[in-house]
């Protein structure tokens, strides 16, 4: 019996050292487990700090990177074509990198240039002309020879033009690839449809919006037509898809900033439509100032209106692709162009430049140490590229 009751006691301490054993390792497993909620809850609060205070941050200088010089006419503009700089004239125009690099240079005589940009792809017009020059950020993809007189161009990012051509009694609306193969053609009389005073061209060339302008019993009216070059529009009547009427209002404005959304500004309202292949009315904001001035980004647009606050000279409403107002701004300072980026709004002109974030954050309000043509910015959070007349410089803020 002394040695049954010997057996169960060494094996209660076996099974009891096992428990405390497990209980131990447990207990370790937990501890471990708490000290990385903790790290990780530290990292977290970090980087959120850390975040806010960089959203925070403002800047009161910048740095110049790299530096590449150039030449420029006198008589070129400079204009951005995505990351790139598209340099044109009366004679020709040349796209170059942002370290100088000439990716492709054309030649060519206008008289009157008409150009139009939709992302990394450029279309530069002879107004009064029959020539259509279409390149990208890549290079060169065709002329187009048009049979009557340019007097409208838009370009969509696959490298479709629509051209309005001046005929004698009537106004065409022909669109083409780059190579200059006709996709669709049409005619528009005055005194019928009107006169088109806007057009523009989505993305994918698949959808076209023209805004005409007409008068109506002494009144001044604009319809706002789209057409569908898809399958869509094949079963439709002249491929309009869909189409709205405004009286008393003149639309010289319109754009797609991307295939769903399209933009249209007219003297008192902003159009905002939705749908990438029967657009539809999504909202009206009415205005009751003049608009000065129209910017389009690629999930935005902002109408420059003259100042109602006596210490401001401007006021910038900004409206998102949502079709919502994202935010009223005012500012004093003149501009040449207004961009917007993803978390900010950057106005400038040749010697000053703003930046704002959408919550209206200054995060930086200085010159420049040269004249700039061209403000363009980066995949880099807060650098740009300045093109001067004579230099690419690449800028860091600090």
């Amino acid at each position: 019996m002394a040695d049954i009751r010997s057996f169960l006691r060494e094996r209660e301490k076996r099974e009891r050292g096992q428990a405390d054993y497990r209980t131990k390792i447990r207990l370790h497993k937990l501890t471990a487990m708490y000290r990385g909620l903790l790290i990780c809850a530290v990292v977290v609060a970090a980087i959120i700090l850390l975040t806010a205070l960089y959203r925070r941050h403002v800047y009161t200088g910048y740095d110049i990177v790299s530096s590449v010089e150039r030449e420029k006419d006198s008589e070129s503009v400079d204009v951005a074509l995505q990351n790139r700089i598209l340099t044109y004239s009366k004679d020709g125009a040349s796209c170059t990198d942002a370290k100088g690099g000439l990716i492709w240079n054309q030649t060519y005589e206008i008289q009157d240039i008409k150009i139009a940009i939709n992302q990394n792809v450029a279309a530069i017009g002879n107004y009064n002309g029959r020539d259509i020059y279409v390149q990208n950020t890549e290079g060169i993809l065709g002329t187009i020879n048009t049979t009557m007189p340019v007097r409208d161009i838009a370009v969509s990012a696959n490298g479709h033009v629509t051209a309005v051509l001046a005929d004698t009694d009537v106004t065409w609306i022909n669109t083409y690839d780059s190579t200059g193969e006709l996709i669709a053609d049409g005619q528009t009389h005055m005194d019928l449809s009107g006169y088109p005073g806007a057009i523009a061209l989505s993305p994918n060339g698949e959808m076209l919006a023209v805004a005409y302008v007409y008068v109506d019993a002494g009144m001044l009216k604009t319809n706002i037509a789209f057409y569908n070059f898809g399958p869509v529009g094949k079963n439709v009547s002249d491929r309009i898809v869909s189409a709205y009427s405004y009286a008393d209002l003149l639309v010289p404005e319109i754009c797609f900033p991307d295939g769903e959304t399209a933009f249209a500004v007219g003297d008192d309202s902003l159009l905002i439509y939705k749908g990438s292949q029967i657009p539809e009315l999504e909202a009206r904001y009415m205005f009751s100032q003049e608009v000065l001035s129209v910017f389009y980004g690629e999930k935005y647009v902002g109408i420059v209106f003259g100042s109602d606050d006596p210490e401001s000279r401007y006021l910038m409403q900004v409206y998102n692709t949502s079709a919502q107002l994202v935010g009223s701004y005012y500012f004093d300072m003149d501009y040449t162009d207004i961009l917007f980026t993803k978390d900010n709004f950057i106005i400038y002109n040749d010697t000053q430049c703003m930046i704002r974030t959408y919550d209206g954050l200054e995060k930086f309000n200085g010159s420049f140490r040269e004249p700039v043509n061209v403000m363009i910015p980066t995949d880099s959070a807060y650098r740009y590229i300045l093109v001067t007349d004579h230099s690419i410089d690449t800028i860091q803020l600090k």
